[in-house]
């Protein structure tokens, strides 16, 4: 079977850094870019431990920059559409340019790495673009709740037109997850969210990883269009009972 060539965004930390990691200990060949330079180390890394990584930096919303990559790697099985954005801002203190910069990067270079990178890919490809459980509302962050619900939108769309060829199409909704956008909120806010989790813990880099891999993977045969809610079960919004607590009062 031969070795099949995953692309992934927003690679150089975070939930990116896990999928790369992940698809690269599968056998992939992974293409990982960011617009950060510390992409290339974890390239490097991964390269030192014996697997297909290559790395690059580039702005997704640079079309010209992209297609030239994507010509470099083609002929593609797997996207993964991982960069973005966010900050938290009260809905009255959000500026437009805010707004309009978060969309950019979070909806048109998704567009843009979705249709260079479909127009190089393989009949049967798939195609994973990270959501955000947000696009069912969040608080102080309505720039990025709007982004995110363009993205599953998208998602969908893409789908439905990407069919005919068995490209599947498919998003994950991360819920709260220990990246760097957690740290944008307070230690208030990240203990108030902790008590919301279901799981009783915040969700990690690779959880997130593990559900894009069988996106991503052939075993995939028969999803597409699906928004995948990975959250620990706050999406139920029972939150954790507390030790003391016993169900069965």
């Amino acid at each position: 079977m031969s070795t099949q060539t995953a692309f992934v965004t927003g690679a150089a930390k975070g939930i990116g850094k896990a999928i790369v990691e992940r698809l690269a200990a599968e056998g992939y060949r992974v293409v990982a870019v960011d617009r950060l330079e510390a992409v290339h180390d974890v390239a490097g890394a991964l390269r030192a431990a014996g697997h297909d990584v290559h790395s690059d930096t580039v702005d997704i919303r640079d079309r010209a920059a992209v297609a030239a990559l994507l010509d470099r790697f083609a002929p593609l099985d797997v996207i993964v559409n991982n960069a973005a954005v966010t900050s938290t801002h009260r809905f009255e203190d959000l500026t437009e340019e805010m707004f309009r910069e978060t969309f950019d990067i979070n909806v048109v270079g998704t567009f843009v790495v979705a249709q260079e990178g479909a127009r190089r890919m393989r009949n049967g490809g798939r195609i994973v673009n990270i959501a955000s459980r947000s696009f069912a509302g969040a608080p102080q962050m309505a720039h990025y709740a709007a982004s995110k619900t363009a993205v599953v939108g998208l998602t969908r769309a893409m789908a439905i037109d990407l069919s005919p060829r068995d490209i599947r199409v498919n998003a994950v909704a991360p819920g709260v997850v220990d990246t760097d956008m957690l740290h944008y909120m307070t230690p208030e806010r990240q203990k108030a969210m902790l008590g919301l989790q279901l799981l009783g813990r915040i969700g990690q880099p690779d959880d997130i990883a593990r559900a894009v891999s069988f996106l991503a993977s052939r075993d995939n045969t028969y999803m597409t269009g699906h928004v995948l809610v990975v959250d620990g079960g706050r999406s139920l919004g029972q939150g954790q009972l507390p030790p003391e607590a016993d169900p069965n009062d």
